[in-house]
């Protein structure tokens, strides 16, 4: 009796000191076993029970609950339901839109783009969500990555970037676009919200998407590509019906009040914020773009109490300038990644107790890791149990040949804890990479054969993680330093394509596009290497005017480096660590250096002034 007494007392004390972590990974380990067992359950009912289906539950349970609120309007779950009613019965008779086919998406974050989605689900289709910032060239290579789209919808402002390429689009097989205005400023093009509007909003029948099935397309995602161009990862049904999951899972309940700022063509928008919000039946605030200076009143008129976030926007909510309200609002829980250790925790002392959960994952990845138990800078916590569902690796890397590290057998080595190496996850039924639409090559590149035993297949993350002897896992870096896929201001930015549009101009020999650490940035800044023709000169406002003309704002250059040559691989591969080492500053190289002026409309010389003022953050980025 007496020791069953000292164990109750010296128990607890025990498990703080030697196990810290184990409440804490025994609530989150509880829970994943009981999200496994509701996707097992979903996935084993018939008829075949989709993300589309949980939404209709909840317009059954809270059809008169606020779904979204956008600009001061306000839709119920009843509404969306009938508003995509309508525009999916309109589409039925205006378009040769039929189940099975893919319809794109160009829109900007609106309720309309969740009534479309809704709606195409409703049909049976597949919808390609297209980056909103893309123009000319990259519309058109977005559009031929989901071959066999025949209608595009895209957003009122967006009629202008539709326009300019109509020709090139009619030629990838869209036969028919969409606007989401009454007025139109072409003949050629048909105004969805009329042909809404004349529609019934009566059920869709559902045996429109009777042959839909768990592998089946859902949405297409864009990512970068190393080809230059972009690349559509391939989101199943059954990726869709997981993705439910997500904020479910971090605790998030149908009283709760989203915050959805990011983009609804990315993941984070659509997988975290509108899925998760139609598993919990939450209300989602939705904006059309972030911003900062405006981020916690609405949040405070809301009454917001989960909000999404990317590294960059909670730093720049630290930089706005400090109230006396900042801790005033009724937010409890941040959902997102990419957030430094420093933004992290000034993050929390300025605006208060906020749960901050930070998660890795990418869009075409078959892995996550969420980081349950709160460690400032850890993207997740690793177990067990969570490997054994999902088997993963950090293996030795080869930064120098940029590859993986092999034995002699042709295996690949895992590296101890507190090492730095490259994620890899295996494919496995549970954890299948579908991969890239129309892109087998890029797809293949991404699966790495014989990592652990012959004959296995293992995902390539391309991301460089190390874990450390608490268990918990942390980012460190892109393999290849960051060079296929450049973060800047939460855009994935493919180098090769800024490479391939700055060589377009006459003057322009040969680019070598990277990234550059900016002091004070989350992220890299784009910077390319030049080399100009023989007897021609750098011409600083074509340039500038060129790359504002076909590429968005967070993909041009800001810097460029003139050089007579450049270095390449026994290969001919361009070499970069070297200039990305270099970087912007004017004292570390001999070369011309020139800075994106945006006030000048031109590139100006980079000068040591000039260099100290970005540093000082005198001259904004």
């Amino acid at each position: 009796m007496l020791l069953l007494s000292l164990l109750l007392i010296i128990g607890p004390l025990l498990l703080r000191v030697f196990f810290p972590y184990f409440w804490t990974d025994l609530v989150y380990h509880t829970d994943l076993l009981r999200i496994l067992l509701k996707f097992v359950s979903r996935r084993r009912r018939r008829p075949l029970f989709l993300a589309l289906d949980r939404f209709l539950e909840q317009v059954e349970t809270r059809p008169n609950k606020a779904f979204i609120v956008f600009e001061n309007k306000r839709y119920s779950f009843k509404d969306a339901d009938r508003e995509s009613n309508r525009i999916a019965n309109a589409l039925r008779v205006a378009s040769v839109l039929r189940p099975g086919d893919t319809a794109v998406l160009f829109m900007q974050n609106e309720p309309a783009f969740i009534f479309c989605w809704l709606a195409l689900a409703k049909l049976g289709c597949a919808c390609a969500l297209l980056n909103c910032s893309i123009r000319a060239r990259s519309l058109i290579a977005s559009v031929r990555c989901c071959r066999g789209a025949t209608v595009l919808i895209a957003s009122e402002e967006l009629q202008g970037a539709v326009e300019e390429v109509y020709e090139d689009l009619q030629q990838e097989g869209l036969t028919m676009i969409f606007i989401t205005a009454e007025e139109l400023r072409s003949s050629r093009m048909k105004s969805l919200i009329r042909a809404a509007q004349e529609s019934s909003d009566a059920d869709v029948p559902q045996t429109l998407r009777a042959d839909v099935c768990f592998t089946s397309p859902a949405v297409y995602i864009y990512t970068s590509g190393t080809t230059g161009l972009p690349k559509a990862a391939v989101i199943t049904q059954t990726r869709l019906l997981a993705a439910l999951a997500v904020l479910a899972s971090n605790g998030v309940t149908d009283s709760d009040v989203i915050y959805v700022t990011l983009p609804l063509y990315h993941t984070a928008g659509f997988l975290v914020g509108f899925m998760g919000s139609i598993e919990t039946g939450s209300t989602i605030i939705l904006r059309r773009k972030f911003s900062a200076s405006q981020f916690w009143d609405e949040c405070r008129a809301h009454n917001v109490t989960v909000i999404q976030y990317i590294g960059e926007v909670l730093r720049y909510l630290c930089n706005t300038p400090q109230r006396a309200s900042d801790k005033e609002h009724a937010v409890r829980l941040a959902v997102g990644n990419g957030l430094r250790s420093d933004v992290w925790r000034e993050f929390l002392k300025r605006f208060g107790h906020i749960q901050v959960r930070e998660f890795y994952a990418s869009t075409e990845g078959n892995v996550g890791f969420v980081n349950y138990a709160g460690k400032i800078g850890a993207v997740g916590r690793v177990s067990f149990l969570h490997k054994k569902l999902f088997p993963y690796a950090i293996i030795q890397y080869d930064t120098e040949h940029d590859e993986p590290v092999r034995n002699s057998r042709g295996l690949c080595v895992e590296v101890p804890k507190g090492q730095t190496g490259l994620l890899v996850s295996k494919i496995t039924e549970i954890a299948p990479f579908v991969g890239y639409a129309q892109n087998e090559q890029q797809t293949e590149k991404k699966r790495l054969r014989d990592v652990l035993k012959h004959g296995d297949v293992y995902f390539n993350s391309g991301d460089l993680l190390k874990i450390d002897h608490d268990n918990f896992i942390y980012f460190q870096d892109r393999s290849g330093v960051n060079l296929r896929g450049d973060w800047w201001k939460g855009e994935n930015v493919a180098t090769t394509e800024v490479s391939d549009i700055i060589s377009m101009l006459e003057f322009v020999e040969e680019a070598n596009v990277y990234g550059v650490r900016v002091p004070g940035h989350e992220g890299r800044i784009g910077m390319a290497a030049v080399k100009v023709m023989d007897r021609m000169e750098f011409e600083c406002k074509k340039t500038f005017d060129h790359v504002c003309r076909f590429l968005p704002v967070y993909a041009r250059p800001r810097f460029i480096r003139i050089q007579s040559s450049m270095d390449v691989t026994a290969t001919f591969k361009q070499l970069k660590l070297k200039l990305v080492e270099a970087g912007f500053n004017p004292s570390m190289t001999t070369d011309r250096l020139y800075f994106l002026c945006e006030r000048e409309r031109t590139y100006v010389s980079l000068t040591p002034f000039i260099y100290q003022q970005i540093l000082s953050h005198s001259i904004k980025l």
